[in-house]
């Protein structure tokens, strides 16, 4: 308990209320706020002004010493720039991943090992389990904030390393400790979407990094019905935005993405939520990562897997094609799995890891 934690304090009321458990608990503890974006910015649910004020509100309540660094840079090199690249290749990357594993769990770890600390903590919604000197992932003890699909690139010392003080309370639990104590942040409107886009309108935001290429928007027929403004624009599964509206001649059904050509530029669209089109049973992957650090302990075996955060997991089979590619063969329909997302694996309640989702 004399040990030093550091815990990473975004000034949101999930790592406030983490700081004051461990204090509960005994740990020597101390905080850091990091600054991960070069941008001041004040743009509802993400302003690192008020951030840095609900910080220091908490640690002045705790009598905690609050320390502050500034990863921009490694930010930009790590996780911005891969996202740009990603769009500009047609597909949907999940930045906050890459925040787990580059700044959160790396740049963020090794700088609190500098200021003393044996071990870090954070706010996520994760449980660690160690077996047989093994350390998984696993649910917390609330489902609906689970946070594994995002933890999914860490490894065995990162595992051995970190505390997760919320994996057994709920969001509701976390909000009245908070209420409690009188933090700042108990009612703070939680941050959605890309922290560094925050609620400012995609488009806006994306078209200061890439130029506009628009094209066209061809149906299952192969026939053009409409312009895309950029395929950076949209995703596979996607409904709203794509601008079709009601055409003659067609089934009175939405329209959806379901395929993308970067090289011809076209954006290809089906009808209906339903439409075969939309759903795969074989998808693959590329990049991936195994928590134990060994591929055997998912290849060829029966697994679940996940593509989107909180979303359904389907009975899969992993095999590897070839150096890099692995093919995740699902007995059910999978909906919509968009390339530059996430591939999570797990072995019941267990997170083994995942890989990125490629084009076949």
């Amino acid at each position: 308990m004399n040990e030093k934690i550091i815990i990473g304090l975004s000034g949101g009321v999930d790592s406030t209320v983490s700081m004051k458990l461990l204090k509960d608990k005994g740990y020597n503890i101390e905080a850091l706020f990091m600054k991960n974006w070069s941008d001041n910015d004040k743009t509802d649910g993400c302003n690192i002004i008020e951030d840095l004020e609900y910080a220091i509100d908490a640690c002045d309540k705790l009598n905690i010493k609050l320390h502050t660094a500034n990863f921009s840079e490694q930010y930009w090199n790590n996780i911005f720039l891969d996202f740009i690249d990603s769009y500009k290749n047609g597909c949907t990357p999940n930045p906050d991943i890459l925040c787990n594993k580059y700044i959160k769990f790396k740049v963020f770890k090794d700088h609190a090992y500098k200021l003393g600390a044996k071990k870090i903590a954070t706010g996520h919604y994760a449980k660690i389990n160690n077996i047989k000197e093994t350390y998984f992932l696993t649910k917390p003890k609330d489902n609906k904030k689970d946070q594994t699909y995002f933890l999914h690139t860490l490894d065995q010392k990162q595992l051995s390393n970190v505390i997760f003080p919320l994996s057994n309370i709920t969001k509701d639990e976390v909000k009245k400790i908070a209420k409690n104590i009188g933090f700042k942040s108990y009612n703070k409107k939680e941050s959605m979407g890309i922290c560094f886009i925050g609620n400012k309108k995609f488009k806006n935001f994306i078209n200061k990094y890439i130029e506009n290429n628009p094209g066209e928007i061809v149906d299952t027929s192969g026939k053009v019905i409409g312009k895309h403004n950029g395929m950076f624009y949209t995703t596979i599964g996607q409904r709203e935005g794509i601008g079709i509206g009601g055409m003659k001649n067609t089934k009175n059904l939405p329209w959806y993405v379901y395929k993308k050509d970067l090289n011809k530029n076209i954006l290809y669209v089906c009808q209906g939520n339903e439409n075969t089109l939309l759903y795969k049973t074989k998808i693959y992957i590329r990049d991936i990562h195994v928590i134990t650090n060994n591929e055997k302990d998912v290849l060829e075996k029966k697994l679940l897997c996940q593509v989107r955060h909180l979303g359904d997991k389907y009975e899969c089979v992993i095999s590897k094609e070839k150096e890099n590619l692995f093919c995740v063969n699902s007995k059910e329909k999978i909906r919509a799995p968009a390339p530059g997302q996430s591939l999570v694996f797990f072995e019941c309640e267990k997170c083994l890891g995942g890989g990125i989702i490629t084009n076949d």
